[in-house]
């Protein structure tokens, strides 16, 4: 199995509802000199049932919470700085179809990490063509230690964002349950996931002890991680499996979750001349852009075919941004 892998550095509850419906019966009757009508108290309502409050998450460890005072303090610094922007890119970021194709390759053909002797290392390396043949069924998976509301925005933002994914890629990106999805995105603290090595290898049999410990055991400086698997001597993604820290408090989050999940889609490297892109550790933009959305447009063109060099990849890519971008510019 093919892994490949793209960093990013800087409980059950039930419900129920109830109906309630009344009705009224009119008695006619033929005695004039009757008893008038009596009046009688209206039923007792039925008892409300109440639902067990969630219990709160366990006590998280002095580590994560440290952590969380650590990522907010580097969201306010960015955020002071005018970066992390959510705008979509603007004026003040034009791009022509020339900079989208050469953006193209920089991003879709090159690896942003190598593995070495049994330990993973940023190095660019020119790369083949990778992406998703099949339909993507998406889990999101919560720690234990991360609380509920925060679970709940996090699945909202994730199924949001994987349809506007879906609409830009051409393929299905459906909400499944674990145990038949092949794209799991991890929402974890520091506690739940240096305790999950038997969980992520469960989601992602086969995977090597070197990316095992990545994931596990990332350092302060890796806000989140994702790696995509495919078959042995294949380029066709057939598994991703992304891990968000759950202390980042939640602008941070969310640029986690744009990029790693669509890093898992095939635009795997970062460089620092593209732009405007979420692939640019500058982190001046915390979500998808519209360059960002052509670059998925690219990627899934059915002209282009996983395994291509970036030599076979580059006129095709060409052709499609000048289409994209309504001619030469």
């Amino acid at each position: 199995m093919h892994e490949f892998g793209a960093v990013k550095r800087g409980g059950t509850r039930r419900l129920g509802w109830a109906a309630a419906a009344g009705a009224a019966l009119m008695l006619a009757g033929c005695d004039p000199g009757g008893p008038g009508p009596v009046d009688t108290p209206p039923p007792e309502p039925p008892p409300t049932e109440l639902l067990p409050a969630d219990p709160p998450p366990p006590e998280r460890s002095e580590a994560s919470r440290a952590l969380s005072v650590h990522y907010q303090r580097l969201q306010n610094d960015l955020l002071s700085q005018g970066l992390l922007r959510g705008d979509g890119g603007g004026a003040d970021a034009p791009f022509t179809d020339t900079m989208l194709a050469r953006n193209f390759i920089r991003i879709a053909l090159f690896d942003e990490y190598v593995t070495d002797d049994g330990r993973i290392r940023a190095e660019q390396r020119i790369s083949r063509l990778r992406r998703w043949q099949q339909p993507i069924r998406m889990n999101v998976e919560v720690g234990a230690t991360v609380p509920a509301d925060q679970a709940a925005r996090d699945r909202a933002s994730i199924g949001a964002y994987a349809a506007r994914l879906s609409n830009l890629i051409g393929l299905p990106i459906t909400q499944s349950p674990a145990e038949s999805a092949n794209y799991h995105v991890l929402i974890m603290n520091e506690d739940d996931r240096l305790a999950s090595e038997a969980r992520i290898r469960e989601l992602a049999p086969g995977i090597s002890d070197t990316t095992l410990r990545a994931l596990i055991g990332m350092p302060r400086s890796t806000l989140c991680i994702v790696v995509a698997f495919a078959e042995d001597g294949g380029y066709a993604y057939t598994r991703a499996l992304a891990v968000i820290r759950g202390e980042h408090p939640d602008v941070l989050r969310l640029a986690c979750i744009h990029e790693e999940i669509a890093q898992g889609l095939g635009l795997a490297n970062d460089h620092p001349q593209v732009r405007p892109s979420i692939f640019n550790d500058d982190e001046e933009f915390g979500r998808l852009t519209n360059h960002d959305e052509l670059l998925l447009r690219i990627l899934y063109d059915p002209r282009l075919r996983p395994g291509m060099t970036a030599a076979e990849a580059a006129p095709i890519a060409r052709e499609i941004a000048t289409e994209l971008m309504g001619g030469p510019s």
